[in-house]
Parts: C-alpha cells; sequence; structure tokens
C-alpha cells in the first residue's frame, strides 16, 4: 500500500495528551502558583487547529519516576491516541524525559528524531545535532519527545501533524 492510502484509510482526527517536563515550572504550580507554560500551550494551539483533540494536558517535573508514573497511566487510557512530552530532551543532567520513556518503546520511530533535526537545522544551525527529538510506540500509542522551546514544539508538531492518519493506520495494524 502506498502512503497516500494509509493515509487516506487513517483515522481523521486523534486524541492527544500534552506533557511539560518542566522542574521550575513544576516547583511553581506546587508553590500555588500559575505556571506559564508557553511550549504546551502552543502544542495545544496546533493540535486543535489542525482539528484534533486535547483529551488532557500535565506538567511534570524532570524526574525519571514522575515521567514513567505518567506514561503508564496514559497507557492505560482508552481515550488517549497519541502522547506528546516537551522538555527534558537536551544534554544537562537534569534532562531525563529520553531515559525516562525510550527503554518503553516496543518501537522506535528513529526517523522522525532526523526529520526533526532537518527541519531545525534549517532554523537554529547546526545547534540542531544537540537535539535528542525523537518517537516511539508503547502499547499501541504514539509517544512523541520534543524539546522544550515553543519553537521546537512547532517544529515537532508542524512534522507529526502531517502524518498523523498515516502513523496511526501504521500502528493500529
Amino acid at each position: 500500500m502506498s502512503h497516500e492510502l494509509h493515509r487516506a484509510q487513517g483515522p481523521k482526527s486523534a486524541r492527544f495528551y500534552v506533557v511539560t517536563v518542566s522542574t521550575s515550572r513544576f516547583q511553581e504550580k506546587v508553590r500555588g502558583g500559575s505556571p506559564r507554560d508557553e511550549s504546551g500551550d502552543v502544542a495545544v494551539e496546533m493540535i486543535t487547529s489542525a482539528g484534533h483533540a486535547v483529551v488532557g494536558r500535565d506538567l511534570l517535573p524532570d524526574d525519571v519516576t514522575a515521567i514513567r508514573k505518567k506514561a503508564f497511566e496514559l497507557m492505560a487510557r482508552d481515550d488517549v491516541d497519541i502522547v506528546v512530552f516537551t522538555g527534558g530532551t537536551g544534554l544537562t543532567k537534569s534532562d531525563v524525559t529520553i531515559e525516562a520513556l525510550r527503554p518503553l518503546f516496543e518501537k522506535e520511530i528513529e526517523g522522525f528524531g532526523d526529520v526533526f533535526r532537518f527541519y531545525s537545522i534549517q532554523e537554529v544551525g547546526t545547534a540542531a545535532f544537540l537535539t535528542r527529538a525523537t518517537a516511539g510506540v508503547v502499547k499501541g500509542k504514539v509517544f512523541v519527545l520534543l524539546p522544550g522551546s515553543p519553537n521546537a514544539v512547532k517544529t515537532g508538531l508542524r512534522i507529526l501533524l502531517g502524518e498523523v492518519s498515516h502513523l496511526l493506520y501504521l500502528v493500529r495494524q
């Protein structure tokens, strides 16, 4: 089958869950504040503007246990097709989103990171190689791991949203 046929046979809308990983914003939330989550806002706006639903949203600290706990919770939900994590994909010691989630992948979608870096190099130059953005399939759900900057979220979602039908068609086979 061609990718055009996969797109045509795949679902026309998907149910997303958006998770922002940021210790500083999480601590602000814990203190009773109203943390600004521009990357999460960008993700929700792009997803809904493309005709998809955002069924939930969360803010977590840079903590392997907290990230995995949320992932297991989302894997068990029937109303989630795609989970977008923003943040924690860099190279600092506190960036642990990749370490928390990659071991759970049944299949990694390495090409997502390749395409992400291809577009990123046009925006940020050679610094694009510093990202570890990736995606994978876990329990029939697509997990997309993006850097935390609003521009990176825009780049990643432009790539993802163009292939949602195709991607979900393949994952559900």
